[in-house]
């Protein structure tokens, strides 16, 4: 098993996008980029650390690449907000992908050089060497499993899908 690392603002709502993929094993919400150890959810939340909101992507590369990753990620938030992602404002909702390896860093460069190419316009997805992985509380885990009808509020409130779309 692989592990890839992606900030995409609300790690609720970019989880369910990964664990809708069949090819993917598993995925943890947690914090990452920041320099605090063992960061609270409250503290990354209301800004009080420098971690983003972030998810660890399990996966087989036998089976799905990290190329297919990093575009799934870029297809489903916002690259051209430079504040975080629809209504969740701040550095903690800010975009980054998380390298390990060179190769991960030159697809990730590449995707992004593309995306700004194509659509005219400045992406703002951090492009940065992993360094650690903080899970967050059980509580956070699948979410929009555990909680259906209040993920999907949060969904709406959120201005990641609307009321008459089905997801």
């Amino acid at each position: 098993m692989k592990y890839a690392y992606f900030a995409g603002g609300c790690f609720w709502c970019i989880a369910a996008v990964f664990d809708a993929l069949k090819d993917v094993t598993g995925v943890v919400s947690g914090f990452s980029g920041g320099g605090e150890p063992n960061p609270e959810y409250e503290d990354v939340k209301a800004q009080r650390t420098t971690h983003r909101e972030t998810v660890k992507v399990i996966y087989d590369d036998a089976v799905v690449d990290y190329e297919t990753l990093v575009s799934v990620l870029l297809a489903n938030v916002d690259p051209h907000d430079p504040d975080g992602q629809f209504i969740d404002r701040g550095r903690s909702y800010s975009l980054a992908v998380y390298y390990e390896t060179p190769q991960e860093k030159e697809i990730a460069e590449r995707l992004v050089g593309s995306l700004e190419r194509e659509s005219g316009k400045p992406v703002f997805v951090a492009i940065e060497p992993f360094s650690v992985f903080y899970a967050a509380d059980e509580y956070h885990q699948d979410y929009h499993k555990k909680h259906p009808s209040e993920f999907r509020k949060e969904l709406i409130s959120s201005g990641r899908a609307s009321e008459d779309k089905t997801e």
